[in-house]
């Protein structure tokens, strides 16, 4: 019997599993998941844990470096794990991505897929992101040299939270992931925090005045910036935000918001509009979205409408077509077909998402979408088919957890001569594949990368039913 903890030497990794871990074997055959390897490292595992077949553990020393290991270009990359890939190559993070999509639909879901085709990379793979939410924190984390130089931690910071540190955060320098002016706005909010004397939010304690900074930048060059403080105190909000309209005058939205509670989430809060705009808008192609400080948006804008762009080629829509979208959410994939199809049917369980949807069809002229909020599950009935005529295409993109068995039961009753079927989470598109292929053959599968330098990756699959 192995002890709990050893080291494990020589462990060649030969592939990436879930969560992006890479996993190997040593010259035992046993198996290992490590994290911060690459296919092509060998190293050296101090184990951790031991579980049905394999063991986890971190590495305790690299022996060869791969190839496709490449100088993370960030340098928080060490400490913050957001872009948990950077320190693969790019070509490489695609090439790892599409097997991980092919091993669970062809391998672990024993589907047939006629044309499975090479996956859609992100151009560009860096400030992609068009949400970010930083966090103030009187506590700095510190790296294993300053931890054993024992510096204090004790720091004003603006930055993200380390995995497992609600305590603590990392001080961002400069960001990858946002364009500019992001990294502008978050270091001046910063300063003048520093310089007005305002107490960072302290987790431990719950105490604090600033807690929370979200920013949304457009492709349009619209920016909104939304603040949380824990206490209404008009004066200091006011000079805050006004020192910060000035240092900033690019933000074209400005609010704030106040948070009492013990966590940190602002979307169950009012948002207070303290000055310009109450939206910023965004385009997506032929559709422009208007965007409030609590819609939900896709958050890579350009690789979004290369994902709908996927799904509009897929459904190969005529003109004449009934389309249902399933878990729409503010109606950007209904929106973004409405003018290839007759009409477009959205239910989404997101009220406020509903209402996105809505205001954006109005925004852009559309007439021919309806929206309904409401459980999918619940909603799709034969009765919702027989009001809205049976869907002659049916789009559907589902959260991680992938479709509820009611859901995929009225599918298959319904029986729509295609579905296009948007993945964030290939193992469970694979499950709900295999359930939907009692009636339907997969004619076609892409992925699509929608977050570079991490190991999510989209998926989208035409289905065609058979007979």
């Amino acid at each position: 019997m192995a002890k709990k903890t050893f080291i494990a030497e020589q462990v060649r990794i030969t592939g990436i599993a879930e969560k992006g871990r890479g996993v190997g074997r040593d010259a035992e055959g046993r198996v290992f998941f490590v994290p911060d390897t690459v296919p092509g490292d060998v190293v050296n595992v101090l184990t951790l844990r031991k579980k049905k077949g394999f063991f986890e553990g971190v590495v305790h020393a690299v022996l060869e470096s791969s190839p496709e290991r490449v100088q993370p270009f960030c340098r928080h990359f060490d400490l913050c794990g957001g872009c948990s890939w950077q320190h693969l190559d790019y070509a490489a993070q695609l090439h790892h991505k599409q097997l991980m999509v092919e091993n669970a639909l062809l391998r672990i879901g024993k589907l047939e897929v006629e044309d499975f085709q090479p996956i859609t990379g992100a151009d560009p793979n860096v400030y992609y992101r068009n949400k970010l939410e930083f966090s103030f924190s009187n506590r700095r984390w510190l790296t294993k040299e300053e931890v054993d130089s024992e510096v204090t931690n004790l720091e004003d910071v603006l930055g993200f939270h380390k995995s497992g540190a609600f305590d603590k955060a990392i001080d961002i320098e400069h960001c990858w992931l946002q364009p500019d002016p992001s990294n502008a706005i978050r270091l001046a909010a910063k300063r003048i925090a520093v310089a007005q004397g305002l107490a960072f939010w302290d987790a431990r304690d719950n105490k604090g005045f600033v807690r929370n900074l979200m920013l949304r930048v457009a492709t349009t060059g619209q920016v909104m910036a939304l603040m949380s403080f824990s206490e209404n105190r008009k004066k200091a909000i006011s000079a805050f935000l006004d020192a910060l309209q000035e240092a900033c005058p690019q933000i074209t939205s400005l609010y704030y918001c106040i948070n009492h509670k013990v966590n940190d989430f602002m979307f169950d809060l009012d948002m207070i509009l303290y000055r310009g705009e109450p939206a910023i808008e965004e385009q997506l192609g032929h559709v422009r979205c208007r965007i409030g400080p609590k819609s939900f948006f896709q958050t890579n804008t350009r690789q979004a409408k290369v994902l709908f762009d996927t799904a509009a080629e897929f459904a190969g829509l005529q003109g004449h077509e009934n389309v249902y979208d399933l878990y729409t959410g503010i109606g950007s994939i209904a929106l973004y077909l409405a003018g290839r199809c007759r009409q477009v049917t959205g239910i989404e369980e997101i009220a406020a998402a509903i209402d996105d949807a809505r205001d954006n069809a109005a925004l852009n002229g559309i007439d021919n979408c309806t929206f309904y909020a409401g459980d999918v599950k619940d909603m799709l009935t034969p009765e919702f088919a027989e009001k809205h005529g049976k869907p002659d295409v049916l789009i559907t993109d589902p959260p991680r957890a992938g479709m509820h068995p009611k859901v995929v039961d009225i599918l298959l009753e319904l029986a729509a001569p295609r579905i296009v079927y948007v993945s964030c989470n290939a193992a469970t598109q694979a499950r709900d594949l295999q359930l939907l292929s009692a009636k339907y053959r997969v004619l076609k599968v892409r992925p699509v990368d929608m977050f570079p330098h991490t190991h999510h990756v989209e998926s989208v699959a035409l289905l065609e039913l058979q007979g």
